[in-house]
């Protein structure tokens, strides 16, 4: 018999949860293994019959894009009961079920730990029972576990993100940036309460992405005396030219005597101190709905892989696991430890002991906290400078989304620290012309929601004439340090620059570089700034050409940018669930092309409706999007018609995700701090964004060795080890 997996998701529902149940589904039968859906959580473990039934591989079909969970969810007092989970152990084992893969909260993931642990009790008394024969005893001795996060909150410890978080951040930002504008348009003060009862991620990374003037966190009760701090803080903001202001509560906030903050009681401190007739938004249950993003899709879809090698390699004695993501990869730790580590923060909030809550939600929320304060405690005008000292930014390169909340947060940083900002406006050429004004804190106010680059930018690297030109500008306006933001022309410039300060000293400065482009093709860090909203883009198109094909047979090929880097391609492949991905890193050929067309056709012959192909604009010269378009045709004999999408610029365009806006906040950041150090410290030399053992920062010539000059792309690239994933998911077993 071979080996069978139950799948179960528990708890409150979140996006993301059917992209796990798909990987898990199609990556158990690549590996001859069967898989039963436990529908509606433990209560179907319970209940037994036809809540547990078998899942094939067309039954996961068309599910990718949806919210919510197709196999159903619900809390289970019975199984909180010993006599609960010894009938889900009999249930399970009449089905044959000894591995069990669940995707549900800290609650969920609690119980099923402990179904493991009396696992053998139950065993022992159901054959004591004669409610299952000696064999199935003796065939299932122990239970096998994985365990999946799907929480909105972000609140398990131990894994960077969990299923539905990233979701439930666009909602919550496409709801602030609305709100901004009506906000803006009457003056008005807004309080928006989100999600997030012992964990503040959601109000945190919200009022971040959103430009928010203040943020109430579980984990960072107010000192008394906040009511007052808070129209001290908004009234800096109205005072600079702000007209509107955007409070942001999470749920469970509370003060150092653990009242409550709700959103009615900050309207009335603002009410009694200023007013102000403040207006509230509760989001509620709207940000666990709607359709997954991009990275809640390809982040579920690659964990659920992993939790099905995890239980199928499982031997007796095995500990259950918690498989969750770290840096974006894929990571598999003791789920009692991480679950013990996440109520632990409860207790320790409770307890009064922040510092240590905060700790222990690890150090990314810690410096979060710390960056957010900083751009927007600060006072916002420009004070006397640190001896006068003068920093610039500029961008360089191809436009990417969340250029603009760069430059909000690199102005504000800068001016915190107590420079002097100036913006170089339109990219080199503006160096190259003088096109220099000095930024305050109210110039970037409201930049944090808008694509584009305020700043303006273009694809150009100096050439050898320009260079005279360039530093005497650097000189007479008496730049110190110097921020480029940008792709891969923005590296170029800087490796020109840093060869040539041996013949002009104005290039003798320190100088960091923020990676920023659609293609994600620079080494050192895992995303640059633009490419999850580009990925977010190649998603909803692909969505919605899977729609356009639903009332006919209808194969599509879907053309990304990425020039020679197949990260969008690949990736939208996977977050798409499209059956084929051609990736510039790979190329194509004519044998390769046969297999494909072959396996086209075979899953039109076995009943299929809709096909995609996803290829990146640059991964061939002769076999291009038009030419497989007729290939395909011409092979399909008329059973079914061919269909291209080139989705081009658009996906250099539009708001920028609440991860571009949140990583760019980050680099931004402390791209000036890192400049900071240098110059308190005397030193000069090149930086590049890197996952250095330093720091955020390294030496800029150790990160552009990482580079492949001539390809326009990392020699490492992280999303290439997920091929393997899509090729699992891709294509049923047979046809290879």
């Amino acid at each position: 018999m071979p080996l069978r997996i139950g799948v179960l998701t528990s708890g409150g529902d979140a996006q993301g949860m059917n992209a796990a149940v798909r990987s898990i589904v199609r990556a158990a039968i690549h590996q001859d293994a069967e898989v039963y859906a436990i529908r509606e959580g433990w209560l179907g473990a319970v209940e037994g019959g036809e809540h547990i039934i078998r899942m094939y591989w067309d039954d996961v079909s068309g599910i990718l894009n949806k919210g919510g969970t197709v196999i159903g969810t619900a809390r289970s007092a019975a199984f909180r009961e010993t006599a609960g989970r010894k009938q889900a152990v009999r249930n399970l084992i009449d089905r044959g079920i000894d591995r069990v893969i669940v995707i549900g909260g800290d609650g969920s993931l609690t119980g099923t730990a402990l179904l493991q642990t009396e696992w053998h009790q139950h065993v022992a008394e159901l054959l004591s029972d004669g409610a299952i024969s000696e064999v199935q005893a003796e065939t299932h001795p122990c239970l096998y576990v994985a365990g999946l996060v799907g929480s909105i909150d972000n609140d398990m410890v131990g894994t960077d993100m969990t299923i539905g978080t990233d979701s439930a951040m666009h909602r919550i930002t496409e709801a602030i940036d609305a709100i901004s504008s009506t906000a803006e348009s009457h003056q008005r003060t807004f309080i928006v309460e989100v999600m997030g009862r012992r964990c503040g991620y959601l109000a945190l990374m919200s009022a971040v992405a959103g430009g928010a003037d203040y943020a109430f966190l579980p984990e960072v009760p107010p000192r008394n005396g906040w009511e007052d701090k808070l129209v001290e803080l908004l009234g800096r903001g109205r005072a600079a030219g702000r007209r509107d202001s955007i409070v942001v509560v999470a749920e469970g906030a509370a003060d150092r005597d653990g009242e409550s903050i709700t959103a009615q009681r900050i309207r009335g401190a603002l009410a009694e101190r200023t007013g102000d007739d403040a207006r509230i938004t509760i989001l509620g249950h709207v940000q666990r709905g709607g359709r997954p993003s991009a990275y809640d899709r390809w982040m579920a879809t690659v964990c659920g892989v992993e939790a099905v090698r995890q239980v199928l390699m499982a031997s007796d004695g095995a500990e259950p696991v918690l498989v969750g993501v770290r840096r974006d990869a894929v990571v598999a730790l003791p789920l009692l430890e991480a679950v013990a580590n996440t109520q632990q923060v409860g207790e320790l909030i409770a307890s009064g002991d922040y510092a240590a809550a905060i700790q222990t939600r690890g150090p990314g929320f810690r410096t979060m906290i710390d960056i957010y304060r900083s751009i927007t405690e600060a006072q916002p005008t420009v004070a006397e400078g640190v001896d006068g000292r003068r920093m610039a930014i500029m961008n360089a390169g191809a436009l990417a989304p969340g250029m603009n909340q760069l430059a909000r947060v690199a102005v504000r940083s800068g001016i915190d620290l107590g420079y002097e900002m100036f913006a170089i406006e339109g990219g080199v050429p503006g160096l190259v012309a003088g096109h220099f004004s000095q930024w305050s804190w109210s110039d970037v106010e409201g930049m944090a929601q808008t694509g584009g680059a305020d700043l303006g930018t273009r694809r150009y690297v100096p050439k050898e004439s320009d260079l005279y030109a360039m530093a005497r500008q650097l000189e007479e306006n008496r730049i110190e340090a110097l921020v480029v933001m940008g792709g891969f022309h923005a590296y170029a410039t800087v490796a020109l620059l840093e060869r040539e300060r041996h013949r002009y000293p104005a290039f003798d400065i320190p100088i960091a570089v923020i990676p920023a482009s659609i293609d994600n093709n620079l080494p050192g860090w895992p995303m640059a700034v633009g490419a999850d909203t580009a990925l977010n883009t190649v998603v909803d198109s692909i969505d919605m050409v899977r729609m356009s094909a639903s009332a006919s047979k209808r194969a599509f090929i879907v053309e990304t940018m990425g020039r020679g880097c197949g990260f969008l391609p690949l990736m939208g492949g996977i977050a798409g669930g499209a059956e084929k991905s051609y990736l510039p890193e790979l190329g194509l050929n004519l044998s390769d092309l046969e297999e494909d067309i072959a396996a086209l056709v075979d899953a039109f012959e076995m009943g299929r409706n809709f096909y995609l192909a996803v290829i990146g604009e640059e991964a061939s010269e002769h076999y291009t999007t038009d030419v497989l378009r007729r290939l395909f045709e011409a092979e399909g004999g008329g059973m079914f018609t061919v269909r291209q999408a080139v989705i081009g610029h658009i996906q250099q365009g539009g708001t920028p995700s609440p991860f571009d806006r949140i990583n760019a906040t980050r680099l931004a950041h402390n791209a000036l701090v890192h400049l900071d150090g240098q110059l308190s410290a005397g030193t000069t030399h090149y930086s590049a964004a890197s996952r250095s053992a330093e720091g955020l920062f390294a030496r800029f010539r150790d990160v552009t060795d990482q580079m492949d000059w001539d390809n326009q792309r990392p020699r490492d690239q992280w999303w290439m080890d997920l091929r393997d994933v899509f090729l699992q998911l891709s294509r049923r077993p047979g046809q290879e």
